[in-house]
């Protein structure tokens, strides 16, 4: 089933973007200020992060409980996340109880106060968080594998923050990078489900037209990839060693990226992959590993991701670094190419299904692209993508100058595995 996608600007720049989707008895709404971990400097980091956390914790009409029960005391729910790019908001319940989400999203967005015993309360929470993300291995590599690949750049720094930043940021820094930041030509409200563009507007035009214009925040570009690869190893007592590398790729609006895509599902985006199917199925090397993506405005990264016993991780790193070669020297087979192809248009499709997909769908193309990216159009250039130009983008991304590596486990020592990769 297409959908139909609908969007309003407000004078003061503000954006509201819908999609009904009538055959559904929800609604789901989300709320997106253009700002994120890499608009941040250093002494600020982590901030867009707080912000997140705080504005849950009371605005002028509700306190922290009032907030969370309006909207799952009607049988919905209520959350928040914060990326390199964007912090997006968002709450799904049921139709008839659009207006009431609406009210609490923006009430939170434009109205919090900020109360300094609450700013002073979650900074104990997030640093609770960080030591979470620390003592969780996997999650510890990936955020080591982003400052290995962007050292020294604010896409290089986690997006809590740290304990030291988290602790030095006061109520006036964050006041004042909310009042910065939060304003109509950063803002994009997102709605899908049961309710007509006419009806959205009309319910949220009102409050977010009170939001000052403003600008969009701006940020610093990524560097250039250093030309030789990198290995950022922490030695740590595990069970497993988890492996996290990563490639640097181009930004969003190249045209490679479609390509690149198809190259990420072949790899390891499922259990059909060339990696789950060699390193997991014929050898046993691991339980898990994937490739993924992440694309930004100038840059991105394409990443692979592996939990495995210490003993196994020379073997392992060979067979995906062969692997690797093997594609970018001959490229897909036909049958992978379709394969591929085939799984991405259809997880983007089933994926639409969904009111949730259907506001990140929105909200992401608005914020990236400055339009609402329409799914016909991808599928098209999905399709067209060759096996050749797929071979083409391994050979130029996937080569050891590109290359980050960070590892947790019981390793002592960085330099085994700059030797691996000789």
């Amino acid at each position: 089933m297409s959908h139909t996608y609908n969007v309003t600007r407000l004078p003061n720049g503000a954006r509201i973007a819908s999609v009904e989707m009538p055959h559904m008895r929800s609604a789901t709404v989300g709320v997106w200020a253009g700002v994120g971990g890499r608009h941040e400097r250093v002494r600020e980091g982590g901030i867009s992060h707080f912000i997140e956390h705080l504005l849950f914790k009371g605005t002028k009409r509700r306190n922290p409980r009032q907030i969370t029960a309006a909207v799952e005391g009607v049988g919905g729910y209520l959350n928040a996340f914060t990326t390199e790019d964007h912090t997006c908001y968002y709450a799904k319940a049921g139709a008839p109880h659009f207006e009431r989400v609406c009210d609490v999203l923006t009430d939170m967005y434009m109205d919090s106060v900020f109360a300094k015993a609450e700013i002073d309360r979650e900074r104990e929470v997030i640093r609770e968080e960080i030591l979470m993300y620390r003592d969780q291995p996997a999650q510890h590599a990936q955020e080591l594998l982003t400052s290995t690949l962007w050292p020294k750049h604010p896409l290089g720094r986690p997006l809590t923050g740290t304990v030291e930043t988290v602790s030095r940021l006061g109520r006036k820094e964050i006041t004042d990078f909310h009042r910065n930041n939060y304003n109509g030509a950063s803002t994009v409200v997102t709605v899908a489900g049961r309710v007509p563009h006419a009806e959205v507007v009309k319910v949220l035009g009102p409050a977010l037209g009170r939001l000052p214009a403003g600008k969009r925040a701006r940020f610093q570009h990524s560097p250039i990839h250093p030309g030789r690869p990198s290995v950022n190893l922490h030695t740590h007592e595990t069970e497993q060693t988890h492996l996290a590398m990563g490639f640097h790729t181009w930004g969003r609006r190249d045209e490679r990226r479609f390509a690149l895509k198809i190259l990420s599902v072949i790899l390891g985006e499922n259990m059909s992959s060339r990696l789950f199917q060699k390193l997991r199925e014929r050898h046993a090397f691991c339980y898990s590993v994937s490739s993924g993506m992440v694309t930004l405005a100038d840059t991105g990264a394409l990443h692979i991701s592996a939990g495995l016993d210490p003993a196994k991780l020379e073997p392992a790193l060979r067979m995906i670094l062969r692997e690797i070669a093997a594609i970018a020297k001959g490229g897909p087979t036909r049958a992978e190419l379709k394969m591929a192809q085939d799984y991405t248009i259809g997880q983007t499709l089933m994926g639409l299904e969904s009111t949730t997909n259907q506001i990140m769908w929105m909200g992401e193309s608005l914020l990236g692209y400055g339009r609402v990216l329409c799914p016909v159009e991808i599928e098209q250039r999905i399709l067209a993508v060759t096996r050749a130009e797929v071979q083409a983008v391994a050979g130029e991304c996937l080569k050891l100058g590109r290359l980050g590596i960070a590892v947790v486990g019981p390793l002592k020592d960085a330099g085994k595995i700059e030797g691996w990769l000789r």
